[in-house]
């Protein structure tokens, strides 16, 4: 916990800023192909972003100032998007084909779900950081794992594998147990994290279900709302 909650913010939005920027760096040299940059990225903010909120005290406005880092880094993708800001390095690192509209899709309903589960959850329950966690570490991983070892595909989607689908299980349950783990050290959620296997594990599958479905580009929305209503039904 930092003394100011301002600089708690500057803090956490220098280090999402740094995480982006060196995966936008990474794709532009051409080091990790614009798919995976992306995916990466979705890995690896979040679980930052997360971590993040240990550094605020337990005021009103934490929450509020928390938001902010989402809510500008998507104002961002916004206006590049749309043309108004140009941003190559951006575009080549979150968008597939290079064109700046598709930040308008996937990234931007990422970054709008990171903001409202920020503002309605924070650490007051422990269903924000669980579906936050599934869906930067499963849904990532999903597509990491099925693009390069799955070929086996779905029966009802044959744009995704059996394997894709192990890794969002996986990713889902091994990203949400470990920042649950983060949060029961330091206090801000009862233990013993071992309480937490059996309800993860549900909504982990929950939303391993959904993702398996042909959504492309509102997955995001999708499993967001799966893992919530099941983290009401199991926690």
């Amino acid at each position: 916990m930092l003394p100011s909650n301002w600089l708690a913010l500057i803090v956490t939005f220098a280090v999402a800023l740094i995480w982006l920027r060196l995966m936008d760096f990474a794709a532009q040299r051409g080091w990790v192909s614009n798919r995976l940059s992306r995916k990466i990225i979705h890995m690896g903010t979040g679980p930052l972003y997360v971590m993040c909120w240990a550094l605020f005290k337990d005021t009103p406005d934490a929450r509020y100032l928390a938001a902010l880092v989402p809510a500008l880094i998507t104002l961002q993708f916004t206006l590049v998007g749309f043309g108004i800001l140009h941003d190559d390095a951006s575009v080549q690192a979150m968008s597939r084909t290079g064109n700046p509209r598709e930040i308008l899709r996937g990234p931007l309903f990422y970054g709008i779900i990171f903001v409202v589960l920020t503002l309605v959850y924070w650490l007051e329950n422990p269903i924000g950081i669980i579906a936050l966690m599934i869906l930067s570490g499963g849904d990532g991983l999903a597509d990491i794992v099925g693009r390069r070892f799955g070929q086996a595909k779905l029966y009802w989607n044959q744009d995704k594998s059996w394997l894709g689908s192990l890794g969002m299980f996986t990713g889902s349950g091994i990203f949400a147990l470990a920042m649950l783990f983060y949060y029961v050290a330091l206090g801000t959620f009862a233990g013993p994290v071992t309480s937490y296997i059996i309800p993860v594990t549900v909504i982990a599958l929950a939303a391993t279900v959904v993702e398996s479905f042909p959504l492309q580009d509102y997955d995001n929305i999708t499993i967001t709302l799966t893992a919530v209503l099941m983290g009401y039904l199991v926690l």
